[in-house]
């Protein structure tokens, strides 16, 4: 999996576990690509240190991820349901059947996100 979509789906599940010091940081950091310097200057934290939160922010989160498997059994979910989707596509039923298993899936999908 990309780099930044793992780190996207961890914050995703796990970020609102980040204090809200760590989530400002690692959110401008990482996703509004702020440099170590610029973070570390309107922070008042030396570069280094904006680093070493980042990667403390990054295993804390993929510690979560080890004990609760969130991301992974969303992902699975998600698979099974792009499956149901194609089979339906290719199901010998009548087209009624199929809209309302297509928007079951879709439902599904949904409130995933």
């Amino acid at each position: 999996m990309d780099n930044i979509v793992e780190k996207t789906l961890l914050y995703d599940y796990y970020g609102e576990l980040l204090t809200d010091h760590r989530r400002e940081i690692y959110e401008e950091v990482v996703f509004n690509d702020m440099s170590l310097s610029e973070a570390a200057e309107e922070y008042g934290i030396s570069r280094q240190g904006i680093h070493d939160m980042i990667r403390r922010c990054d295993r804390a989160m993929e510690a979560y991820e080890e004990k609760l498997h969130l991301v992974r059994q969303a992902e699975s979910v998600r698979k099974t349901v792009l499956k149901l989707q194609k089979k339906l596509e290719e199901a010998g039923m009548d087209e009624a059947d199929r809209r309302e298993l297509r928007q079951l899936a879709d439902q599904i999908m949904q409130e995933m996100e």
